[in-house]
């Protein structure tokens, strides 16, 4: 009986094995010298092996010192691979400019802070100025002028203007530029015409309100914050002559100062401040009437907070003649809000009423009325309120005049 042989003739393999050798000593990739690799075990182990072991196959030591060879050559050639690779990409980094890797590096490991509301990419690609060649060397002054292009200039001090009538000329066409940086230039005219010569803008007052609600719109941080303390300028100017202008201002300024650039939200809170400074409450309340009931949480809150420093401004008679249990109402509506601002600022409006309710109401009027109580904060929340309502703004009046008290 004859044994199946250990394994084939050499010179059959043997071949088949030089080629997946040479194959892989080609290959640059790990991927395809793991397929050639599987490959070669695949061919391996479809080689037939002996029923059990003898002296007569001594072909079989010598399939098992091939294998453990190739396996110690592939484990060469893929060091060998890794190494050639490893050395190829440190030479093309090494061949890279030292500006360019600068940048790469710059930009995956930090974020650079731009110059005045991120004027980085589209300020380099257009320029006010054409570079200017100088003994073969090109020189960009736009680059060096930035900071002085753009700068935040406080009211108080802003500069009048050389020549009113050129600059009104050119005011609208600045406005609409396409332009960020002439758009600026042209807000900045705007605050110097409004605190120097707001007569001879009122003309066109109107248009330029519509354009500077555009810039408010501006994705541009530099150009929206310009525009904000423009606004705050023309309400210090103009006071309640843009009053039927006041709508998408007003909207505007409600969305940037709840939003979360920090820089821009504080300019239009003091918008809003200079608004309810030097517009009239009386045309100004019914404006932000429909805002304490918007759908955006912020946006009631700075509504809000608005309304409640516009009433005081009223009076005691402005209050009355308004209507005090509007005011109320509106109040208490407030106390239930999301935000605590919102809440905070219903507060304080309740105390005011409060206030000016007991003023309304001397103690005259209550002796000779039959009951004393008819009169009285309690009694006269609870007619013009709901009983949960009425019940939250008592327990806010009471406790905050019972700290008042012990305060003092």
């Amino acid at each position: 009986m004859r044994y199946l042989p250990a394994c084939r003739p050499r010179s059959g393999i043997s071949h088949k094995r030089r080629r997946l050798i040479s194959l892989t000593a080609k290959s640059h990739s790990p991927v395809t010298n793991f397929l050639v690799f599987f490959l070669f075990l695949n061919i391996s182990s479809s080689l037939p092996k002996p029923y059990k072991k003898s002296a007569k196959f001594p072909h079989t030591v010598d399939c098992l010192r091939e294998h453990i060879f190739f396996i110690l050559v592939f484990i060469l050639f893929q060091t060998l691979t890794l190494a050639v690779m490893s050395g190829k990409a440190l030479r093309d980094l090494n061949n890279i400019p030292g500006s360019e890797r600068k940048n790469e590096s710059s930009s995956k490991g930090s974020i650079t802070k731009p110059l005045v509301g991120n004027a980085n990419e589209e300020w380099q690609k257009k320029s006010l100025v054409s570079p200017a060649v100088n003994g073969g060397e090109i020189s960009n002054p736009v680059a060096e002028t930035v900071n002085s292009e753009i700068e935040y200039i406080e009211s108080e001090n802003l500069n009048d203007l050389e020549d009113v009538d050129s600059s009104l000329k050119t005011l609208l066409a600045g406005l609409d530029s396409k332009d960020w940086v002439l758009v600026c230039d042209a807000l900045n005219n705007v605050r110097r015409l409004s605190i120097f010569h707001k007569e001879e803008m009122l003309s066109i007052l109107g248009d330029v309100i519509s354009l500077v609600v555009k810039s408010l719109k501006n994705p541009r941080s530099a150009v929206c914050k310009t525009a904000i303390m423009t606004s705050a300028d023309i309400f210090n100017a103009y006071n309640d002559l843009i009053i039927e202008s006041l709508d998408p201002l007003l909207v505007q300024l409600l969305l940037k100062s709840s939003q979360d650039k920090r820089f821009v939200c504080e300019a239009a809170e003091r918008a809003l401040v200079a608004m309810t400074t030097w517009v009239s409450p009386i045309l100004l309340l019914p404006k932000l009437q429909p805002y304490l009931k918007n759908r955006n949480p912020r946006i009631r809150a700075k509504a809000s907070m608005c309304f409640c420093r516009s009433v005081p401004r009223l009076g005691v008679e402005g209050i009355k003649t308004y209507g005090i249990d509007k005011l109320i109402q509106t109040a208490a509506s407030q106390l239930s809000d999301q935000l605590p601002e919102s809440r905070e600022a219903a507060r304080g409006l309740l105390l005011e009423l409060q206030t000016v309710y007991q003023k309304s109401h001397d103690l005259s009027s209550m002796v000779v009325s039959e009951s004393p109580e008819t009169g009285s904060w309690e009694t006269f929340c609870q007619s013009k309120l709901s009983p949960l309502s009425a019940q939250a703004v008592l327990r806010v009046t009471n406790i905050s005049r019972q700290g008042i008290t012990i305060g003092s």
